[in-house]
């Protein structure tokens, strides 16, 4: 029985995936656990893909899966839960910033019971922009989701496995993981490391794809929105309905009065904002509803540890079942 999966999703991480690997074994060897670790290759266009390759054919501990292009994050964390076969399952990156040391303490407390441990990062060394732009979306989200999203929270965590069948229940094509762990409840504790720099490489994660990342959990996870459309334009029927109560009052009062022209380009450029905004609003969740009407997989696989060239005897013993009329595998 495997007592631990780690899965790590990758992407361009040829610099570092072998320095993460050897952290990572440095930190669950001594623990005594029998562990598995899932690498998923999201499409790498660098020698990812090769190295994967070389540390599963050195390591039955280790496997993995690659996909025949990038498909995003979301869909690398899918394909590395469905890998898994632990009892708990870790979910962290490669690129170092999630400290391997600390997947120990997040044993430690599995084993007091919890379905999720949750390494919250602090933000030590970010820039101040980010900073007050990520605490300012998260009190956003608090006041919008409908599910609890801790500031520094992500997909760096443990999980037990029947949170992680819960999840995998989960038929979604448009996928906000971390909305979907708080979704799925289950006694959850968390706590707070120290952020840490990427050991090398460059981040994956630019400021528009931070962005509209922000704004599929925003909106996959409620449908105030839309609702927020339906308020604003009662408060306008209501305000035109008082300044048209005003124009009357004038009029009864001082006689016929000329409109200004600014106040009805005002006017028409302010409710032509607001309808383009609203049906804005109404194209992004039909756009959703029809993504999600189209049942496409989340991902295409290229190969997995399963489909390695075999080489030597293998590879002979392959050519000569092929040449005896056995299906062979094509290249």
């Amino acid at each position: 029985m495997i007592n631990l999966s780690v899965v790590v999703p990758c992407f361009n991480e040829s610099e570092v995936i072998d320095a993460f690997h050897g952290a990572l074994l440095a930190a669950l060897e001594p623990t005594g656990e029998t562990f598995e670790i899932c690498y998923v290759d999201d499409g790498s266009a660098d020698p990812t893909r090769d190295r994967l390759r070389a540390l599963a054919a050195g390591d039955p501990r280790v496997r993995y899966t690659s996909f025949s292009r990038n498909f995003g994050k979301e869909s690398a964390m899918l394909a590395g839960l469905r890998m898994t076969r632990g009892e708990a399952v870790v979910l962290m990156d490669a690129d170092l910033q999630h400290p391997p040391e600390l997947l120990p303490r997040m044993l430690e407390l599995r084993r007091h019971g919890y379905d999720q441990v949750v390494a919250r990062r602090d933000r030590t060394g970010e820039g101040a922009v980010r900073t007050a732009f990520s605490r300012a979306y998260y009190r956003l989200v608090r006041g919008f989701m409908d599910v609890e999203i801790a500031d520094g929270s992500g997909d760096f965590r443990l999980l037990s496995r029947r949170a992680v069948d819960a999840v995998l229940t989960l038929p979604e094509s448009n996928r906000f993981s971390k909305g979907l762990f708080s979704w799925i409840g289950f006694d959850t504790v968390t706590f707070a490391y120290q952020n840490a720099e990427r050991a090398a490489g460059q981040s994956k994660w630019g400021g528009r794809r931070l962005l509209n990342y922000g704004i599929d959990g925003l909106l996959s996870f409620n449908s105030r929105p839309l609702r927020l459309a339906i308020h604003g334009g009662l408060w306008l029927f209501l305000s035109a309905l008082v300044y048209a109560l005003w124009i009357i009052a004038n009029v009864l009062l001082n006689g016929v009065d000329t409109p200004g022209y600014a106040t009805l380009i005002t006017a028409v450029v302010a409710l032509s904002g607001i309808q383009l905004a609203t049906l804005g609003v109404i194209g992004e969740y039909v756009g959703r509803i029809y993504h999600e009407a189209k049942r496409r997989p989340h991902y295409v696989v290229r190969e997995t540890e399963t489909d390695r060239p075999a080489t030597g005897p293998d590879r002979a013993r392959e050519t000569r079942t092929a040449g005896a009329g056995a299906p062979g595998r094509q290249a």
